[in-house]
């Protein structure tokens, strides 16, 4: 074979433009809250982590999502000498920004003067007044006031057909932090841990609500009130068109429960005794060997409503 019909063979050399080459290097001009912000691109600059802030503060300030999240924000102070509720709100959004995740890190947020007026605040407060003002906060009116923007932001993909995936995730925990209790902990054994029970559009990896609780208290039936929950929250056009669970979510209660609010459901199921008979029955088959099974619900008759519709 000659190197002419080799080279005609190999596989082309992709057509896609080099990143390089597609970054503007003109100015770009974002409206913020501290009014237009002009930015131009160094290539040769170090790179810091809130250099994408400004669009994120002109994409807040257009949509009116940071003013509708400071509108009803459930933090409340007398003293004339607190700090202002956007400021507090306003540092714990630049350090979630940063990528920091501990209230520690924010000491680091201190001495930036460019970006909390991008966001209409005052100033960057410590970390012990971003502490103390979410603890002034109720849990229920926090979860519900956070849960209620959240739900905002995702409302208009919902009305596609969507899946919800239900899940559950062991986070090993060190030190003593409040829930941390030993239960079930596959990595970790015997090491206390939170359960996060975790409700996600399938595919998307668009996580739409998470339920924190105790180590101990891993198993799906603790999971059941907020799926509840989170499903009277939303408007019944934009119920998932399928709920996907673990073995852990194959239980009575739990696809009871689905079929009365008339939700589909896929589960999987344990091989127990009476899921064998059950089936066996119904198929007329030799006797079935252990292992798992998944169930679809159906809505003629009981045995076909155990797993084998």
């Amino acid at each position: 074979m000659s190197d002419s019909s080799l080279s005609q063979q190999r596989h082309p050399a992709g057509d896609l433009p080099g990143v390089e080459r597609e970054v503007v290097r003109g100015p770009v001009s974002v409206d913020t809250y501290a009014g237009p912000v002009h930015i131009e691109w160094d290539p040769d600059a170090a790179v810091t982590p809130l250099g994408h802030l400004a669009f994120f503060a002109h994409y807040l300030k257009v949509s009116g999502r940071f003013d509708a999240l400071m509108a009803d924000c459930p933090l409340a102070y007398t003293s004339p000498n607190a700090p202002k509720p956007r400021d507090v709100v306003g540092t714990a959004v630049l350090a979630i920004l940063a990528g920091q995740w501990r209230y520690a890190h924010m000491t680091a947020l201190r001495g930036d003067t460019v970006n909390p007026p991008l966001l209409g605040m005052t100033r960057v407060v410590s970390e012990d007044a971003v502490r103390r003002g979410l603890g002034r906060i109720p849990g229920p009116d926090g979860a519900a006031w956070l849960c209620g923007h959240l739900d905002e932001t995702v409302h208009p993909i919902l009305t596609e057909p969507w899946i919800l995936d239900a899940d559950t995730t062991i986070k090993p925990l060190y030190g003593h932090q409040e829930g941390a209790e030993v239960g079930y902990n596959p990595h970790k054994p015997g090491r206390p841990a939170h359960a996060y029970h975790t409700f996600s559009v399938a595919g998307v990896r668009l996580v739409l609500d998470v339920a924190v609780d105790a180590g101990n208290r891993h198993h799906a039936k603790h999971a059941r009130p907020p799926l509840w929950a989170l499903l009277a929250r939303l408007p019944r056009s934009h119920w998932p068109a399928l709920v996907r669970g673990d073995r852990d979510w194959g239980s009575e209660p739990t696809m009871a429960g689905c079929e009365q609010a008339g939700v589909d459901y896929l589960f999987k199921l344990r091989m127990t005794r009476g899921v064998r008979k059950m089936i066996e029955k119904s198929t007329d088959g030799p006797p079935l060997s252990r292992g798992r099974l998944r169930r679809t619900p159906a809505r003629a008759g009981r045995a076909a409503r155990a797993g084998c519709g």
